[in-house]
């Protein structure tokens, strides 16, 4: 990863270390890191009837429900390390929610949480999803799959935080790029 000019690099200790986890401290900083994965990959799809595919799951840390994009970790299964970023948004899409995508195309690459992880996440774009399998995820995941119709994720969103679920900012995120391509596509 790239530094900046007068921000030297430090001596990195580790302070724990989990089977998915280390927190280490590098020039002061506290911060967690994902060893043994190469990437994240967010996934903003649609199908051919113009429906947003997102998910619902259980998330531990902040004890809720969360609504997201499809997305997960690039090169975490074993034997897999080098998996190419495209394809684990096609991976990980399939296995969340058993849609396929006619087209994923890279969009935006950043930072989610930089005062407290190393991740760089991924944006892919999905056309053209069709669903062949039920979804779920993998192990204990849980994952519920939702196609909610792009005009009304605004109050779809509002629908499912009075009902206590919280929303991933990605999804806000993603909701923007849509409503960008949207756009352009009406002023071409």
């Amino acid at each position: 990863m790239a530094r900046m000019a007068g921000h030297p690099a430090s001596e990195k200790a580790t302070l724990a270390e989990g089977k998915h986890l280390r927190m280490v401290v590098r020039g002061g900083w506290e911060f967690v890191e994902r060893p043994r994965i190469s990437g994240i990959v967010v996934i903003v799809g649609t199908t051919n009837h113009g429906g947003l595919v997102v998910v619902t799951q259980w998330r531990e840390p902040v004890g809720a429900y969360v609504v997201e994009w499809p997305a997960g970790l690039a090169g975490d299964i074993p034997g897999s390390e080098t998996e190419a970023l495209e394809e684990a948004a096609r991976r990980e899409l399939f296995e969340e929610t058993g849609f396929t995508a006619a087209t994923m195309k890279a969009i935006l690459t950043g930072p989610p949480s930089p005062g407290i992880s190393n991740e760089i996440v991924t944006f892919f774009r999905a056309r053209g999803m069709v669903r062949t399998e039920y979804g779920g995820g993998r192990g204990a995941e849980r994952i519920r799959t939702h196609v909610v119709p792009i005009s009304w994720l605004s109050e779809w969103l509002e629908k499912m935080q009075a009902k206590g679920f919280m929303v991933d900012p990605k999804v806000f995120a993603g909701a923007y790029w849509l409503r960008q391509e949207m756009d352009m596509w009406m002023h071409d």
